[in-house]
């Protein structure tokens, strides 16, 4: 598995819990989550980094921020 997915191919998608109308929260790219690694980044700055998860350690963060009343 390559650890540098090919972001220009990316279709982000918004949080379903961001804040400010869409303006201020996290997107993901689940088209290059098919393949083990989920990218994330700030909506704010769309072409600043993004970040790269495997898909099992996002999965562990996103349960555990369900558990969470943020």
């Amino acid at each position: 598995m390559s650890l540098t997915p090919d972001l220009l191919r990316a279709k982000w998608a918004k949080s379903s819990y961001s804040g400010n109308g869409g303006a201020q929260c996290v997107e993901w790219a689940p088209n290059i989550a098919a393949s083990g690694l989920v990218p994330v980044r700030d909506s704010k700055t769309p072409d600043g980094p993004a970040l790269i998860f495997e898909a099992a350690a996002w999965a562990s963060f996103i349960a555990f921020a369900r558990t969470r009343d943020i």
